[in-house]
């Protein structure tokens, strides 16, 4: 009888060990059918961030591309703006006459370093006087 008895635990010890390995195996497969769900939802995640992007880079490359344009515009106005200040001598002398003016200079000083005649030096003088005159009583209000 003892050998019938320890067929009997032998057997419920199989028994009990495959349960154990079906139940691993269901756990395993379950996990890994989670593990595949979860991973095509983060490739779905990537693919619409990588569209984002491109999308992002292309829109900044285009702005790019303008910014540049509208610079490259802005240096040809800026050149052609100096030449054109630079071809008129008398405006180019009023300009200095009016920097001088505002650093402080008077009808002789603007009349000897300008080339500028006196009545517009002393026009200019008047201008100045009116200009600053105003801008300190604005200020005071």
């Amino acid at each position: 009888m003892e050998n019938w008895s320890d067929s009997i635990y032998l057997l419920i010890a199989l028994l009990v060990m495959a349960v154990l390995c079906l139940v691993s195996i269901s756990v395993s497969l379950v996990i890994w059918y989670r593990v595949r769900r979860q991973e095509k939802r983060y490739q779905v995640l990537v693919n619409v961030l990588r569209n984002e992007i491109q999308g992002m880079t292309g829109s900044s490359i285009g702005m790019g591309k303008r910014l540049m344009t509208v610079e490259q515009k802005l240096n040809i106005a800026v050149e052609k703006q100096y030449e054109l200040e630079n071809r008129d001598p008398g405006v180019l002398a009023y300009n200095q006459a009016a920097r001088l003016m505002e650093m402080g200079a008077g009808v002789e000083d603007l009349v000897r370093s300008c080339g500028i005649g006196r009545p517009e030096a002393e026009l200019m003088a008047l201008l100045h006087r009116e200009l600053h005159d105003e801008r300190s009583l604005t200020h005071k209000h």
